[in-house]
């Protein structure tokens, strides 16, 4: 995905980590340093880009500050393999002594660091996975999503194909725990017959045999959780069969701003589920958008939303403590810290996750012909998650 590199900023010093300081360096006094961690290489990249250019976006408009101290943001691929992504934050937080983690984008990474993050009573924020367990028996007060809990997205969809009255879908996913989750929290809110339930190969890119399954089925609508290249070649190939036309499509991490550079005009008119539209009426989000078009030169996803809040929430929480960065302090202070998302409403539950309004998207053509996600209604308003009353931070 091609895109225009912003000017270097003086005072964000954006590193891979390979001029990393010596271990047992510390952090300089009255200064911040972030350790962010994404998955920056291979099919994924994108959505790392994504969150890493929010991140840097927000870290740049508040000059090179976060809540008024000079900030050095380390950057790490965690190249999508959890051992990888361990050994790589043991040395943000060993090494480059850094005062907050950020990151991931993949719930199995999450799952590999949060411990260790945690453990050493480090602050870390999830601008995307939200996996279950942070977010009941297993959460922490020095984890915090900005994004959502996993299910969310998914649910939406699921309340909406039950509000329509479709008495029977299709669901599709790929084999692993993530497409397993997608489908149970589709199911959550939908209580109608559900006419095939078809879990995919990994990486599967030919979908020929499932479409034909699916269209003798006759579903009234099919909800597919299809994240990177298979869901671009899911979308063509839906609709190269006809079926975009007969049945409706709805889906969660699928058709968004990641993906719509590869379908195009395929994935005019399909739904998804989401907790953010670049439409949002509000104006954090007006300011936001315009600002990372003209930045990047590409429409930002989710994703890129999420990592710009992370940003300015970290920045209201320091301004909150009154500067200081220790863990103890920022723990308080993110709860208690007042900040404008890019989302509009947004608040946080028992467990460290947002409370936030969710919503029916449809990729659309903008006027500039530009084809992105759009806001059409709420489906949840005020939403929190099936899992913060498992949640005790005692």
């Amino acid at each position: 995905m091609a895109r225009r590199v912003p000017a270097l900023l003086a005072a964000v010093l954006m590193t891979t980590g390979l001029a990393a300081l010596p271990l047992g360096a510390q952090a300089e006094e009255g200064k911040l340093k972030i350790g962010f961690m994404a998955t920056l290489s291979g099919p994924p990249a994108a959505l790392g880009q994504h969150m890493r250019d929010g991140f840097q976006l927000g870290v740049k408009e508040l000059g090179g500050t976060l809540g008024g101290l000079p900030t050095e943001v380390v950057v790490e691929d965690d190249e999508l393999k959890p051992d990888v992504a361990v050994n790589k934050v043991r040395k943000l937080l060993e090494s480059d002594q850094v005062d907050i983690v950020v990151g991931v984008v993949f719930s199995n990474v999450m799952m590999a660091i949060a411990k260790p993050v945690t453990d050493a009573e480090k602050i870390l924020i999830s601008p995307n996975a939200g996996p279950s367990p942070l977010a009941g028996k297993g959460c922490s007060p020095y984890f915090f999503s900005v994004s959502y809990q996993n299910d969310q997205n998914h649910e939406v969809m699921g309340k909406y194909a039950q509000d329509k009255g479709w008495a029977k879908v299709a669901l599709i996913a790929p084999n692993y725990q993530a497409g397993k989750d997608a489908l149970a929290g589709f199911k959550r809110h939908y209580k109608g017959e559900v006419a095939e339930e078809i879990y995919t190969q990994v990486n599967q890119q030919d979908f020929s045999a499932e479409l034909a399954k699916i269209a003798a089925a006759e579903p009234q609508a099919v909800f597919v959780f299809m994240p990177g290249g298979s869901g671009v070649n899911l979308v063509r190939q839906y609709r190269q069969a006809g079926l975009a036309d007969r049945i409706p499509f709805l889906s969660a991490f699928t058709v968004d701003e990641t993906t719509l550079p590869a379908t195009k005009d395929a994935a005019l008119g399909l739904f998804a589920g989401a907790q953010w539209a670049p439409n949002l009426d509000n104006p954090a989000n007006k300011a936001f958008v315009a600002a990372f078009e003209k930045e990047y030169g590409y429409e930002p996803a989710l994703y890129a939303a999420n990592g710009y809040d992370a940003a300015k929430l970290i920045d209201a929480a320091i301004r909150q403590a009154g500067g200081k960065t220790d863990a103890e302090t920022l723990k308080t202070a993110i709860r208690d810290a007042k900040w404008a998302s890019v989302r509009g409403d947004f608040s946080w539950n028992k467990n460290n996750f947002p409370v936030q309004d969710f919503y029916l998207t449809e990729v659309v053509k903008r006027d500039d012909g530009k084809i992105v996600t759009s806001r059409v209604s709420t489906v949840f308003p005020h939403y929190g998650d099936a899992y913060a009353d498992q949640c005790s931070m005692d």
